[in-house]
């Protein structure tokens, strides 16, 4: 199985970013579908989960950025609105599975300019 991400780019402060993650084939047994980030010299950290009981943000982007899949499961997403600078950062889909562990994909560079 492979997830790949698509929808980084360049945006200025304040614009919007749509990521999206599709996933190979279908992933049986997910337990929950994240987006986390990764800015230079710093950790990985979550932005945003979904399971089958709802969503959790980082506080640092709750009311800006929005987590959905589809029904089907094989495709992820990331709204990103009122982007900042500080949300700079490579973004990374993972799957979490009961069965097989879980996936990465390759990231997606997101750069906000001031």
């Amino acid at each position: 199985v492979q997830l790949v991400e698509s929808g980084g780019g360049l945006v200025q402060a304040g614009g919007s970013l749509r990521l999206s993650c599709a996933a190979s084939e279908t992933i049986f047994g997910i337990i929950a579908t994240g987006w986390y980030r990764q800015a230079p010299g710093k950790p990985r950290e979550l932005v945003a989960r979904i399971t089958s009981d709802g969503t959790n943000y980082a506080d640092s982007v709750k009311g800006r950025f929005t987590i959905s899949r589809d029904n089907a499961k094989t495709t992820a997403y990331l709204q990103m609105n009122s982007l900042k600078p500080e949300d700079t950062a490579v973004y990374y889909c993972n799957v979490d599975t009961k069965w097989t562990g879980d996936y990465w994909g390759q990231g997606t560079q997101v750069t906000v300019s001031s």
